[in-house]
């Protein structure tokens, strides 16, 4: 098994809050990494002053990212597709890993796939 937590139905579906909430988290942080004046601005800046306000702004996009991605892995939650919202929940069916599919707009989990096959090998619960 790749996984030691495994999600039962209703344990994904009440972390789907908590799970939204850092997708988001992910987002704004990946939108400070593209910041384009931020790059520009830092990729002109001298070594010995960090960029000021840009090296700022890129400084705390990284330490979200990382925080972020963290606590979704500290809760073996797989972001497939960042910009889709779709989370893999890992679960145990009929004796195997699977996992739990949810993508953002569906109001619950309904579907689960084989770990080897992703999102077009969707099936409902």
């Amino acid at each position: 098994m790749k996984h030691e937590r495994h999600y039962t139905v209703d344990q994904a579906n009440a972390a789907l809050p908590w799970v939204v909430e850092r997708v988001e988290r992910l987002r704004a942080a990946r939108d400070g990494f593209a910041d384009e004046d931020a790059r520009e601005a830092l990729g002109e800046a001298t070594p010995g002053n960090g960029g000021g306000e840009p090296g700022r702004v890129v400084s705390e996009a990284f330490l979200e990212l990382q925080a972020a991605a963290g606590e979704l892995d500290a809760m073996e939650v797989i972001v497939r597709d960042l910009e889709r919202g779709l989370v893999d929940f890992p679960a145990m069916r009929d004796g195997r890993e699977v996992y739990l599919c949810w993508e953002e707009g569906e109001d619950e989990i309904t579907h689960w796939h084989e770990t080897d096959a992703g999102f077009s090998g969707r099936q409902d619960l």
